[in-house]
């Protein structure tokens, strides 16, 4: 790819995402822990044996000797298996990522690449009406140490005091219309159906009255 770009028929561009999320890369400082005494050595002790005669008692369950039907056994992986995982914290920041251009007028292309002890052949050719480049090269030799790979992994733009400022002015809130359209002459709702306006058809109420009326006398 970097021969490709030397010879003119790949462009090299920088594309940005300006809708990104980063990691968090700010680190809080936080105060220093107290100068270590008996005292604290004597309180972290009795923390410590609290909370693993409470852990006993959970783990054996000893509730359940006088409230059976209240308590569930205790299973020995909760405490390993609820814990919660670490989410990276993200912030909104603007990324740029490279990106390659194809030039379609150069069509077919070849040349050889020196790599140390070995030589790199190969060929470029554009596939016809389509936007597809057939690369044919030799897989005996390795190039991997001179040209090194391409990575397209999106990276943190760091702006400065000013242009941050600059950027913050500028994302306003997009501007609204100067008049209201919330109702149009056409949009009248007595032409919307007439589901609740249906009413009782007084011929066939008849009819039906007739022919009930006629069953009872024959």
């Amino acid at each position: 790819m970097a021969s490709l770009i030397k010879m003119g028929m790949f462009k090299k561009v920088s594309l940005f995402d300006y809708q990104a999320m980063c990691k968090n890369s700010h680190h809080h400082a936080s105060s220093a822990r107290p100068l270590l005494s008996p005292f604290y050595m004597i309180l972290a002790l009795m923390r410590w044996l609290f909370s693993n005669a409470l852990m006993f008692v959970l783990d054996f369950n000893f509730c359940g000797l006088w409230h059976s039907d209240y308590f569930v056994d205790a299973k020995a992986g909760y405490h390993t298996s609820h814990k919660q995982k670490k989410v990276d914290a993200l912030q909104p920041c603007d990324t740029a990522y490279p990106g390659f251009m194809y030039d379609s007028s150069v069509r077919e292309a070849n040349s050889l690449i020196k790599c140390g002890r070995c030589q790199k052949m190969f060929v470029v050719q554009q596939v016809p009406d389509s936007n597809l480049v057939l690369v044919v090269t030799q897989a005996t030799c390795d190039c991997s140490r001179q040209f090194g790979p391409i990575l397209l992994q999106p990276k943190e733009i760091k702006y400065n005091a000013t242009v941050k400022c600059n950027r913050m002015k500028s994302q306003k809130v997009r501007r609204r219309p100067e008049s209201c359209h919330s109702y149009h002459p056409k949009e009248d709702a007595k032409d919307c159906g007439g589901a609740s306006a249906i009413s009782m058809s007084l011929c066939l109420f008849a009819a039906s009255l007739l022919f009930s009326v006629l069953l009872q006398w024959t």
